[in-house]
C-alpha cells in the first residue's frame, strides 16, 4: 500500500480531515513559505492528533540545534530536510528522516546513493523556492530513481494526476501540498478524500 503524507498542514482542522482520511503522515513546514508554521501551533495541532499518524517537520538548511529544539517542543515523529543538507546533517538525528533530492535533470538522480540510511523524497527544481511549486518534473527519471531504491514521489500531484503517476513509478510513498489546497495553506476536503481515493485505487489495480 503506498504510504501518503499530506504536506503543508496550518490548523487543526485540516490536520484532522486528513487523520481521518487514513494517510500515514502530516507534514508542518518551519521553513519559509505561504504554509510556514509557528512551533507553538504546531504543538498544539499535533497534541490532538492520533497517535499513528506520523508528525513530520519540515526545515530547509537549518541549525542542528533549532531542529532538535522545535522537535522535541512541537512533539515531532520524524524530521524531512528540504535544502542543500549534506549526508552527515541527515545523521545526527535520532528521529527517522527524509531527505529531499529536488530533481532538475536526471542527473541529479546520483545524489540519491549519498544518502543510504535515510528516505528519499524526490521533488520538482526550482531556482527561488524550496517545494509546493505545483509542478511535476518527468516521472520517468523518478521510475529510474525507484528501480534503484524505494523513493517518496512528489511535485505536482494533484487528485487528476497520482493514479497515473503511481502506475507509472510505482513508489513507496507520495506526498501532497499544493495539490490539495483551497489556497496556500488552506486544504481543500474534497481534494484530499479524492487524493487518497486516487491512490488507493492505483494500489488496487498494481497488487
Amino acid at each position: 500500500m503506498t504510504w501518503i503524507k499530506i504536506c503543508g498542514i496550518t490548523n487543526l482542522q485540516d490536520a484532522m480531515d486528513a487523520a481521518s482520511l487514513g494517510v500515514e503522515a502530516l507534514g508542518f513546514i518551519f521553513a519559509r513559505s505561504p504554509r510556514r508554521i509557528t512551533p507553538l501551533a504546531a504543538k498544539e495541532i499535533i497534541r490532538s492528533l492520533p497517535p499513528p499518524v506520523l508528525k513530520v517537520g519540515v526545515f530547509v538548511d537549518e541549525e542542528s540545534s533549532e531542529v532538535r529544539r522545535i522537535a522535541d517542543g512541537c512533539g515531532l515523529s520524524a524530521l524531512q530536510f528540504h535544502g542543500q543538507e549534506p549526508p552527515e546533517y541527515c545523521q545526527e538525528f535520532s528521529l527517522p528522516v527524509i531527505k529531499t533530492i529536488a530533481v532538475r535533470s536526471v542527473d541529479r538522480l546520483r545524489d540519491i546513493a549519498k544518502y543510504p540510511s535515510v528516505a528519499i523524497l524526490l521533488d520538482t527544481w526550482f531556482a527561488d523556492r524550496a517545494g509546493g511549486s505545483g509542478k511535476a518534473f518527468p516521472w520517468e527519471w523518478a521510475k529510474e530513481a525507484q528501480g534503484k531504491r524505494d523513493i517518496i514521489l512528489s511535485g505536482g500531484l494533484n487528485p487528476a494526476n497520482v493514479y497515473q503517476a503511481i502506475k507509472e513509478v510505482r513508489p513507496a510513498g507520495v506526498d501532497v501540498c499544493s495539490g490539495v489546497e483551497q489556497i496556500p495553506g488552506k486544504k481543500d476536503l474534497l481534494k484530499m478524500i479524492d487524493f487518497v481515493k486516487e491512490v488507493r485505487r492505483a494500489d488496487a489495480s498494481t497488487r
